[in-house]
């Protein structure tokens, strides 16, 4: 009976053993993704700055004036010049001309 009784011990203390082999394995598993995830999120948190530094630069004031006169033919409204719009009968959409006092 004590024999039985010692082989059942030593069963359940192999068990518990491997048990905690396979714990110990899976929370190295788990530290080393959160490392990664960790890693990841400040990569991704560097870029967000940066896009959003560059977003910035890309909508100053004078930026969006020069590429409405470059890209656009825009140009700043003064009273010396007068701008008349007009459509055409046939469809042919606005037109506009520049009058010089």
């Amino acid at each position: 009976m004590m024999a039985r009784l010692n082989i059942l011990l030593a069963i359940v203390l192999l068990l518990s053993c491997f048990w905690l082999i396979r714990a110990s394995y899976e929370s190295r598993h788990l530290f080393v993704e959160l490392e990664k995830a960790q890693s990841q999120s400040r990569e991704l948190q560097i870029e967000f700055e940066r896009l959003q530094l560059e977003k910035r630069a890309q909508a100053t004031p004078l930026r969006v004036e020069k590429l409405a006169r470059e890209k656009l033919h825009m140009f700043n409204n003064t009273p010396a010049v007068t701008h008349y719009v007009s459509t055409a009968a046939s469809g042919g959409g606005a037109t506009s001309q520049g009058v010089q006092p």
